[in-house]
């Protein structure tokens, strides 16, 4: 029991250097966990002191009975020194703080492109992305496509130049669109993710969180008719799903009102070329819809 209290104080502690960094919570997930982790100290004596850390909680005064987004005035709590836990390189971090006026309902809200992009560039909300990274890889194409490309992540070439898809997959992805008829220049690629997780690792939760929003905003202004999304990170995320990849293809599916095919990413047609058959299939299905709509 003590265990698990001091698990939950180390989670809740965390969530408030998150928001004491950048003054809000970026999305409301974050706030729901926050608020489930507080009601689960219900459970405990409230005046018990954490040993480790002599931090006390009141969490009737913690937890906001007007909103999901906890604010900075809804916790109170001592400060405390956690050994240990700081190295080198967090201490010579710049702390960013984040503009509150672009954040609505969790997601940025931007009129134009070009200030999202700049938005994005300045962008410090995942500590280790953002020290580790030569670029940040916002997108690239035209920005009044009709389609949209969505990846999971840049990986080392596309952290190098700071554009999407330009390695050996982006090589294939431009195979692929040529052979259904489609130029680089007149789509839209982008990711994600806008920073390459290290060693092309997958991309942890709270990093797409932090992220997502910014791929809205590209969406929505954008505008597409249609969305092709590539690979199992991408897939899930826009469509809330845990479904695998294999069970989510074939068909199309709706992101914020537009049409959205998934199919495989090319990096995994790269290791495994039996997929490269029902990956035609999709972009195929694809190239239909998106006639179709051209013509109506």
């Amino acid at each position: 029991m003590k265990q698990d209290k001091l698990n939950i104080v180390k989670d809740i502690y965390e969530h408030i250097q998150f928001l004491k960094r950048y003054n809000l919570f970026p999305l409301q997930n974050d706030g729901l966990m926050l608020t489930e982790a507080l009601k689960n100290l219900e459970n405990f004596d409230m005046n018990e002191t954490v040993e480790s850390g002599k931090l006390k909680f009141n969490s009737a005064s913690m937890i906001s009975q007007e909103t999901d987004i906890v604010s900075e005035k809804v916790v109170g709590f001592n400060p405390v020194k956690k050994e240990g836990l700081k190295n080198e390189a967090a201490e010579k971090f710049e702390e960013k703080k984040i503009d509150k006026e672009k954040i609505k309902d969790g997601k940025p809200d931007f009129t134009e492109i070009n200030k999202l992009k700049d938005t994005v560039s300045n962008c410090f909300k995942c500590r280790d992305l953002s020290q580790l990274r030569n670029n940040v890889v916002f997108g690239s194409g035209n920005e009044n496509a009709d389609l949209v490309i969505v990846g999971e992540a840049p990986g080392a070439e596309e952290d190098k130049q700071g554009l999407p898809f330009v390695g050996r997959a982006g090589k294939l992805l431009t195979d692929i669109l040529k052979a259904i008829n489609f130029s680089r220049e007149e789509v839209y690629i982008c990711n994600i993710l806008k920073c390459r997780p290290p060693e092309n690792r997958n991309p942890m939760a709270d990093e797409i969180e932090n992220c997502e929003p910014y791929l809205f905003n590209q969406l929505k202004l954008i505008k597409p008719k249609l969305i092709l999304s590539l690979g199992t990170f991408a897939s899930q995320t826009l469509l809330r799903s845990k479904e695998p990849l294999g069970k989510l293809r074939g068909r199309f599916h709706s992101y914020e009102g537009i049409k959205m095919m998934v199919t495989y990413h090319p990096a995994a047609l790269l290791r495994n070329p039996a997929w490269k058959k029902p990956t035609w299939e999709d972009v195929q299905m694809l190239r239909a819809e998106y006639d179709i709509m051209k013509n109506n």
